[in-house]
């Protein structure tokens, strides 16, 4: 494989007093974020500028997919206190856009969907004119399921296709890319006036027939927000990186899918499923 671009060189570590205050925050209130157990490439300067993405059920994950960093197996119960703590940290960190994701639980009978509602609701109690996006697993694809997350009316709904169809057995462990673009149609059938949003990860070896192809998937889905970021080799284990997309090709993608009919959309290498959230839905 070709060595990192130095366009994709970037300093992950925190610095600042901004960002030392979050961090504080997030220990006090024993929350994860996704910014770090995924190892997320803009974690510092999202930090260093007031805002992470919360990570619901626990740092470890049921599936273990190979792209990505988040620990698999060793699950922990689930904290009916974790939404308060969530919607605590949020007001100290004075956010007005709030992004909740959470791991995989498929140990779970509701798959995790209540503690999303629960989460959703102490927020809204504690901040009312924030502005919520969720970032969801799949919940096996269960209609009545999601509705329970849809019903508490978040801003945005979010879930991520990650990869192209001929991938996803490959990659997505216990994924099914339909049952992904079902999940997304179904958010627009229960409320049609909410905001539905997904994320690819590119340079798994897929080709770009293949993500136009995708792009095409989620559009007729409803999709409205797209985000459009490089793959990055967490560790020798995940699987390999099979290419470096340049700058000039990522902004190729955003034309195609603009001309598609996906109302927004940020596509880069370092561009992430919460990266600059607050932005697309204020644009």
């Amino acid at each position: 494989m070709e060595r990192k671009p130095d366009f994709l060189k970037i300093n992950k570590v925190p610095v600042g007093e901004k960002a030392s205050e979050i961090l504080k925050i997030i220990r006090e209130e024993k929350l994860n974020t996704v910014c770090t157990e995924a190892s997320c490439p803009n974690k510092g300067k999202c930090f260093a500028e007031g805002t992470a993405t919360f990570l619901i059920l626990g740092p470890n994950c049921t599936r273990n997919c190979k792209f990505c960093n988040i620990k698999s197996g060793g699950v922990s119960p689930e904290d009916l206190t974790e939404a308060e703590r969530v919607a605590e940290a949020a007001y100290k960190m004075e956010l007005s856009y709030v992004v909740i994701t959470s791991v995989t639980r498929d140990d779970l009978e509701d798959k995790g969907a209540a503690a999303f509602a629960r989460t959703i609701i102490a927020v809204r109690k504690k901040i009312p004119n924030a502005r919520i996006e969720v970032l969801t697993p799949d919940f096996g694809g269960d209609k009545n399921l999601l509705k329970i997350v849809l019903d508490e009316k978040p801003d945005v709904f979010n879930h991520n296709i990650e990869t192209v169809k001929r991938l996803t057995p490959l990659i997505r462990s216990g994924a099914v890319y339909q049952r992904s673009l079902s999940i997304l149609k179904m958010a627009k059938e229960i409320d049609h006036s909410i905001i539905t949003k997904s994320g690819i990860i590119v340079g798994l070896g897929e080709t770009k027939e293949e993500i136009i192809e995708t792009i095409k998937d989620l559009a007729e889905c409803g999709v409205q927000r797209l985000t459009i970021g490089q793959y990055l080799q967490p560790s020798r284990e995940h699987y390999p990186v099979q290419k470096f997309y340049t700058p000039e090709e990522f902004d190729e993608l955003k034309n195609e899918a603009v001309k598609i009919g996906i109302k927004w959309v940020l596509s880069a290498p370092f561009v992430r499923s919460s990266y600059m959230a607050q932005s697309e839905i204020d644009g």
